[in-house]
């Protein structure tokens, strides 16, 4: 099978691209630019699958360039994908269209709550995620993957680099994060490409932690005093207003980001084995980054 990977160079898609070739997939992984239709289908030529996992994320970029990278950048690739014939298509979601819901884990059936959808990465990620189910891709949602090889980083790279390095202190106290090894979140990708349905989507998840147990397991990784200071969301909120922390983050924090991954259990045989491993690597990763270790 031949396959190209969008967003190869990124954190989970240079996971996604070494898991299919080591599979036996012949991986194209030339970065081009998503809006390129020209360099895009000479990509594609004689591929038969695509896997765009090519993603604007940030909570701090620019409304316009998300919906350029997002939104647009995903049509134009469909649309090349649908000229060169390619029979198989898998789209890189995210938990957040999918939920959260207060009160349970939410599932694929659910989608994420009104407030949330002023967050330009989670409602340009979720125009994306309709227009793949309309040109018959299959969905993976992947929920906060961790591990290493997240250089640039990500929010979430940046967030375990807070904590490792002392700077973060204190936890929102209504939230949490459904945490996975990003090397499952890989072995997810290949195990849709070959068994999930077109138009159906699949969280791939690991284990929900409290914001306070995911915070305590960093620090005590890289021998740091666990935050300690408990934030209430109100007060998050009147700090976010004031410009002291991203508005957009403490928007996604009011409620615990917790999620099921029972479907891709089931359906996919998508197996996540224990975050600890994960985030020591991303931990050690972070702590070389800042030359703390």
């Amino acid at each position: 099978m031949i396959v190209y990977v969008s967003g190869a160079t990124g954190f989970v898609g240079a996971h996604v691209a070494r898991e299919l070739a080591e599979q036996g997939a012949e991986v194209r992984a030339e970065r081009i630019d998503l809006l390129d239709s020209s360099a895009l289908e000479r990509a594609l030529d004689g591929c038969d699958a695509v896997v765009h996992v090519a993603a604007l994320y940030s909570y701090d970029a620019p409304e316009a360039e998300f919906d350029r990278v997002n939104v647009e950048g995903t049509r134009t690739l469909l649309d090349a994908a649908a000229r060169k014939r390619v029979r198989r298509l898998l789209f890189t979601s995210t938990s957040g269209t999918c939920g959260p819901v207060p009160g349970r884990n939410a599932d694929e059936e659910d989608e994420p709550p009104a407030w949330e959808l002023t967050v330009p990465y989670k409602r340009t990620k979720l125009a994306a995620e309709r227009l793949a189910i309309a040109a018959g891709a299959v969905v993976v949602n992947p929920t906060t993957p961790v591990g290493d090889g997240d250089g640039k980083p990500t929010p979430t790279g940046r967030m375990i680099e807070g904590v490792a390095t002392g700077r973060i202190r204190g936890y929102v106290t209504t939230t949490g994060l459904n945490v996975v090894d990003v090397r499952d979140v890989a072995r997810g990708h290949a195990l849709a490409l070959e068994h999930g349905k077109p138009g159906e989507r699949y969280l791939l998840g690991g284990v929900n932690l409290p914001l306070e147990e995911l915070f305590a397991a960093i620090a005590d990784l890289a021998g740091r005093p666990r935050p300690s200071i408990r934030v209430p969301y109100p007060v998050a909120e009147t700090a976010a207003r004031l410009g002291f922390t991203n508005e957009d983050e403490v928007k996604l924090a009011r409620v615990p980001m917790f999620f099921s991954t029972r479907k891709a259990r089931s359906t996919l045989g998508f197996a996540p084995g224990p975050v600890e491993p994960a985030l020591a690597r991303a931990t050690a990763e972070a702590l070389r980054r800042k030359g703390g270790a």
